[in-house]
């Protein structure tokens, strides 16, 4: 009854979805802009942290455009409340990365975090869902209380990236003992310059002797 009267539409086109669909209409799917370098072996992603800090492995599912329908997905996800939608794409993602070798040398899935004050607005952080898909299927810890931030920060789009994080320490590792040696796949929901993650990177490998591989939702 409640489908009737309030029925479930697409993140992406805002169609009715069919009984069979969930998330994303079937159409949107298909029309999604793939990224998928794990599958594509495509070194673009690798390449924006080039110089920064070594990265096993790294991919994006989908290409971010502007004003399209992965602009509709993420802002729904990201601001509208649709927090299922990391879970599809995790989902979706850690199906594929379970079938790659050098995805089953994984040990633990942490996600970039969100400051206790932003996560009390939004309510969720939108990238858990994805990390702990992907951590299910690669039969791997997912860990939220690893890496904290321990500033708040505005938006840094148009901010360059070499002084992103010149100021202040924005994020922290609680209890390094426990990555230890091991190789972490650090999650976010998009990347663009690379900064966030550049950042976080740099804190989970101090001094712990870890591996660094990449996944995300989108590249812009």
């Amino acid at each position: 009854m409640l489908n009737i009267l309030f029925p479930k539409v697409c993140n992406g086109c805002k169609t009715a979805l069919l009984q069979a669909e969930r998330i994303i209409c079937a159409k949107c799917r298909h029309n999604l802009p793939l990224a998928c370098h794990h599958r594509t072996g495509n070194p673009s992603m690798k390449q924006i942290f080039y110089g920064r800090f070594p990265v096993k492995q790294a991919t994006a599912l989908i290409q971010f455009q502007k004003k399209g329908i992965t602009q509709e997905i993420l802002h729904n996800l990201k601001y509208r409340g649709q927090k299922e939608i990391s879970s599809f794409f995790g989902a979706w993602l850690g199906a594929e990365l379970s079938e790659i070798e050098a995805y089953k040398e994984i040990d633990m899935v942490i996600p970039v975090p969100l400051h206790k004050q932003r996560l009390k607005k939004r309510g969720y952080n939108q990238v858990s869902g994805f990390g702990k898909e992907i951590a299910k299927a690669l039969h791997v810890p997912f860990r939220e209380d690893i890496l904290l931030k321990v500033s708040k920060t505005n938006s840094q789009v148009f901010k360059k990236r070499l002084t992103r994080f010149d100021k202040e320490q924005v994020f922290t590792v609680k209890d390094p003992y426990q990555i230890a040696n091991q190789h972490l796949l650090l999650v976010d929901d998009i990347v663009t310059t690379g900064a966030t993650l550049e950042q976080c990177a740099q804190e989970l490998g101090s001094d712990t002797n870890t591996s660094i591989s990449i996944a995300t939702i989108a590249i812009a």
